[in-house]
């Protein structure tokens, strides 16, 4: 049976289920951060998938990086699977600019988050599942 990790239930607010994948919000609205997780049990690295499902991995990948980009008219998309604090497994797609407070380095570990109040989360989810077409 799968189950969110506690950490990520913590972090982020539900946008969307994909076939594989629950989308979720990343609750700072510094950077627009969306987080993939495929809903299998037990499973902490991409290799560890069925053929079936990396391949159904890379796409919905795909399709939320194409709408972040759509949406935010990002200057480039990262797209990151590192696992070191979470262990389930999990992709980071977050549209970033030249002008974002961490550009060009990552964006883990550069100050405080800050996270949306309810009406911007609930406009935010709204907007990511409309360009996802959800």
């Amino acid at each position: 049976m799968f189950e969110l990790h506690p950490r990520l239930a913590a972090d982020t607010g539900e946008v969307a289920r994909l076939p594989l994948c629950r989308v979720l919000l990343m609750n700072d609205r510094r950077f627009p951060w969306l987080i993939l997780v495929p809903a299998r049990p037990d499973i902490r690295e991409i290799h560890q998938l069925s053929p079936a499902d990396r391949a159904a991995l890379v796409e919905e990948i795909a399709l939320v990086a194409g709408a972040m980009e759509k949406l935010h008219k990002a200057d480039k998309m990262n797209v990151a699977a590192l696992g070191n604090q979470v262990p389930q497994l999990h992709v980071h797609v977050i549209a970033r600019f030249t002008t974002d407070p961490a550009w060009p380095n990552p964006v883990w570990g550069r100050g405080a988050a800050e996270p949306y109040d309810p009406a911007q989360m609930a406009t935010t989810v709204a907007a990511v599942k409309s360009a996802l077409g959800a």
